[in-house]
């Protein structure tokens, strides 16, 4: 990197940090901390719901999935606004009219203690996991720069974020989040002109949409029905709508953002902005990484895009069979470019049913070029069995690397991190907030005084912050991390969704049966997960583990005696 990006990165991120620690100062009280003192409007409460939920991973890791599987990704978020529309009606006049400060509260009001304490658990679970992928993938940057390991990057992108957590809390989070949405849409426009920019002279968007089209990377919309397939209308409909009703309805990192404002108008209206813009914003990062696809359609790309598998290859004895794959690469590189030119130039001339038979020829150059990654990926493997295989998190980095202009990799870095001190600050703080109110508080010591809380709440946040970080050095086992994390939480979500929904609006099922049928659907979901994960897509276990807590709670209602309702029976 050069000295400018370094400036822009560095006094990017020094803004962002010291304007939060600015705007907090002084703060003394537990609510204060935990709730920001219900001080902020829609625009506030919309901009933080959005970039808790846009993490490092969001930038780093989709623009590579675009690369590799094309726009169906966003068929991932098309339930989302209905999603927002349901919690701005049920759940946000509910939390404010309890005044709770973590959803699991409810639950107690609503059932009793084990069931608040149960969903809090799993929540704790799956939240304190993607916690530590969310700092793993910033640690990634550090790494592929300065060319240190990637545990050490951890512990350092992993203390710092940590500090900035626990000295802030809440509000800080809050705060901060404004100025980091702008530079992350900033840096993803600046990131998509500059990609156009560098095509080749002659090659328009409208070329470049057409060669994307051409190689299968523009389906957005998949009308087959398929519970294999991980993406499609369906699977992002009702997987999607329940992942999306869960992460926001009863996922602290999310509650705790929308309870900071100032009414219950406020924090509907930047619920429904997030509804509004999640989509949008989706799909311009995904563009971003079609662009790239496109871009190394004429300018070649590596066969591999880690360098440090790379180079343990090149010193193994593996080195001579790379060297023959690599030149097949270069020749079926060559032939596809050329024919890819050929393409655009019948179109340009309306030569259609010469164009037919070219796109016919540049697909089955793509699948020879799949074919040749997937063996290069093989002889990394048989060099250094703990070299990672999965390089699609690495695409967009290392496009940005070689060919972004000086300031502008800066600002894209600053982008990355920008998220990830968004989305980990958010978790952490959820995740010490829920241990102190529904644990803590609540059966340690339920008589301290708020200093004693607040003093706790921090100390809390630190020990998620370690575990975090530890969680971050396995992280490296997905193949794509922006899908392992919403894999996470689709193992946990479904259940606990499902207790709030039966909380909400299926009064007659009581506390015991709740509980059992929790316990149920979860096991269910999980030995689903171990033994048919190839079968079914995993937005699916929100839409059955919701669904299984449900039925098994009306089954189960029906068996136990009356005295096992909640107390509102």
């Amino acid at each position: 990197m050069s000295l400018l990006d370094w400036v822009v990165l560095g006094g990017t991120l020094l803004f962002i940090v010291g304007f939060g620690i600015y705007r907090t100062r002084g703060q003394q009280d537990m609510e204060g901390y935990l709730k920001g003192g219900y001080s902020f409007r829609w625009w506030t409460v919309g901009l933080s719901v959005m970039a808790t939920q846009a993490s490092a991973i969001t930038f780093l890791s989709t623009p590579g999935q675009a690369f590799e599987s094309g726009m169906g990704f966003v068929q991932f978020y098309l339930g989302l606004p209905l999603a927002m529309i349901v919690l701005s009606i049920t759940f946000i006049p509910i939390y404010y009219r309890l005044k709770v400060y973590t959803a699991y509260e409810f639950l107690e009001n609503r059932f009793d203690l084990k069931t608040r304490i149960l969903a809090a658990f799993l929540f704790l679970v799956q939240r304190g996991l993607a916690a530590g992928i969310t700092i793993f993938a910033p640690s990634i940057i550090l790494s592929t720069i300065l060319g240190w390991s990637l545990s050490v990057t951890t512990l350092i992108i992993g203390v710092l974020v940590t500090i900035y957590t626990v000295s802030g809390g809440t509000k800080a989070v809050s705060q901060t989040q404004k100025q980091q949405m702008a530079v992350m849409l900033g840096g993803m426009v600046v990131a998509v002109f500059v990609i156009l920019n560098l095509l080749p002279e002659g090659v328009s968007f409208g070329d470049a949409i057409d060669v994307a089209g051409t190689m299968g990377k523009l389906e957005v919309i998949t009308f087959e029905f398929d519970p294999s397939d991980r993406y499609n209308i369906w699977s992002g409909l009702t997987g999607g709508f329940f992942l999306q009703l869960a992460y926001f309805g009863t996922d602290q990192s999310q509650v705790q953002r929308y309870l900071t404002g100032q009414s219950i108008t406020q924090s509907r209206l930047g619920l429904l902005m997030n509804g509004l813009l999640k989509v949008p914003m989706q799909f311009l990062i995904l563009m971003v990484g079609i662009l790239v696809f496109v871009f190394y359609q004429f300018y070649q790309p590596p066969l591999f895009f880690i360098e440090k598998g790379r180079e343990s290859v090149a010193q193994s004895a593996f080195a001579g069979q790379w060297e023959e794959i690599d030149q097949q690469y270069q020749q079926v590189f060559e032939e596809k470019r050329e024919t890819i030119q050929t393409l655009l130039n019948q179109l340009e001339t309306g030569e259609s049913e010469a164009a037919a038979a070219t796109r016919q020829r540049i697909n089955e150059l793509e699948a020879e070029t799949l074919s040749l990654k997937a063996q290069a990926k093989e002889v990394v493997a048989q060099a250094d069995p703990e070299n990672e295989t999965e390089d699609t998190d690495y695409v967009f980095l290392t496009f940005v690397m070689r060919y972004f202009p000086q300031g502008v990799v800066g600002l894209l870095l600053a982008v990355i991190f920008s998220a990830a001190m968004s989305s980990t600050a958010s978790e952490l703080n959820a995740l010490g907030t829920t241990t102190m109110i529904d644990f803590y508080r609540r059966t340690i010591r339920p008589e301290a005084s708020d200093r004693h809380y607040l003093h706790m709440s921090r100390w809390f946040t630190l020990g998620w912050g370690v575990i975090a970080i530890i969680f971050a050095s396995l992280a490296s086992l997905a193949d794509n991390l922006i899908e392992f994390v919403n894999l996470v939480g689709s193992l946990f979500y479904g259940t606990i969704l499902g207790i709030f929904l039966t909380a909400f609006y299926i009064r007659r099922i009581g506390a015991n049966a709740t509980f059992l049928g929790a316990l149920i659907a979860e096991g269910v979901v999980l030995t689903l997960f171990v033994f048919y994960n190839e079968q079914i897509g995993y937005l699916w276990y929100n839409f059955i583990g919701c669904a299984l807590m449900v039925l098994s709670g009306l089954l189960l209602q029906s068996i136990l005696p009356r005295t096992s309702n909640s107390k509102s029976d």
